[in-house]
């Protein structure tokens, strides 16, 4: 039985099945089977995700779509196969949005949310921009979102009918976010980042 992260070798490959048999108190995401550790968030962090998570909840209150925020373990699928064995990611999104409710179980989430989104802290930007951008794409997240507290700005990813990302110019505090996803949402991105 693994109970601390120090008995694990950061460089092997790992599945959901020896994600579940870890029993220590460290949070941690599986990226494409390698274990990546998890910093506490900053206080700006959770602060814009209150931000962002409030109104999402308020909107789709007795809505069919579900919104959750970290921890929530989602399990993303590689090459269509729904044994454990094949689930090489696991990750823990700031905040998620799920729309199919056969996606979800008590153990959180199987399969891509409709909208995630990310908040970008120095010691994880290259995770979120890189390996996590690839990830959702290739798993069918229909939306991502990844907001920058450092230059107060958020991408908005959608996914095309290619299956790959598409996005616009940065969206600032100036502007207001939108999505087809959850239809008469809107969010001041001033609101967002004021006083940041």
């Amino acid at each position: 039985m693994v109970t601390s992260i120090e008995q694990l070798n950061l460089n092997s490959t790992y599945t959901y099945a020896d994600y579940l048999s870890w029993k220590f108190s460290e949070s941690v995401e599986l990226l494409r089977g390698k274990l990546v550790k998890m910093a506490a968030p900053s206080r700006k962090h959770q602060l814009i995700s209150r931000r962002l998570f409030t109104p999402i909840s308020q909107h789709l209150w007795r809505q069919p779509c579900e919104v959750y925020h970290a921890p929530l373990d989602v399990r993303l699928v590689w090459e269509d196969s729904t044994t454990q064995q094949m689930i090489i990611s696991v990750v823990q999104p700031d905040i998620c949005v799920i729309c199919d409710p056969n996606k979800l179980d008590d153990a959180g989430c199987n399969g891509a949310p409709d909208l995630i989104i990310e908040i970008l802290s120095p010691g994880n930007t290259k995770k979120e921009m890189k390996t996590k951008y690839a990830i959702y794409e290739a798993a069918g997240v229909l939306e991502y979102w990844l907001v920058n507290l450092a230059d107060k700005n958020l991408l908005q990813y959608r996914l095309g009918v290619d299956g790959k990302f598409f996005t616009t110019q940065p969206l600032t505090d100036e502007d207001f976010i939108q999505t087809p996803i959850l239809p008469n949402l809107v969010i001041s991105l001033e609101d967002v980042f004021e006083h940041l």
